[in-house]
């Protein structure tokens, strides 16, 4: 079996596997969680994003966060393709920085009371990267809370004034 960037899956990787119900159309959950350009708007850790290029649905982009405590600002190139058939966006990191490969598999699904936004995230750190998987994983488990229900506040502040 082999992920999106075309590194083996194993079992020695870390995964995430998070969800949050949107109350808001689909439409509009769609369009602004894939609008790449207003991401600094919807997410709290991202200070820019430039997009690189575009080759039909998939676009290649760099995001940058804000610094962090001792001043850093992480910066990184990602690779992501919507499918609005299926409501699925299938991307990877082409700069991998301390991962050995990060991939994220975004999934939208119709429910009683919205729109269900699931991020699943495997991912391998390299060896010398400051955290292991286990401590990544963690990581990526409270600040990926964080942000979908920041998300949703946005999305669903939206719908309501879009009436």
């Amino acid at each position: 079996m082999s992920t999106e960037s075309g590194t083996p899956a194993t079992g020695d990787a870390g995964h995430t596997d998070n969800a949050i119900v949107i109350d808001a159309p689909m439409a509009i959950v769609w369009e602004m969680t894939n609008d790449l350009e207003s991401w600094p708007k919807l997410f709290s850790e991202y200070a820019s994003v430039e997009v690189i290029e575009r080759d039909g649905e998939t676009v290649t982009f760099r995001l940058t966060m804000h610094p962090d405590e001792n001043g850093t600002a992480w910066s990184w190139v990602s690779r992501r393709t919507p499918d609005p058939a299926t409501r699925t966006v299938t991307a990877y990191r082409v700069e991998t920085g301390p991962f050995e490969f990060m991939n994220i598999r975004w999934e939208y699904t119709e429910v009683p009371g919205g729109v269900r936004m699931r991020w699943i995230q495997d991912f391998h750190m390299k060896p010398q990267a400051p955290v292991d998987d286990a401590g990544m994983t963690g990581h990526l488990n409270r600040n990926t809370a964080i942000q979908m229900q920041l998300i949703k506040d946005k999305v669903e502040a939206a719908a309501r004034a879009a009436g």
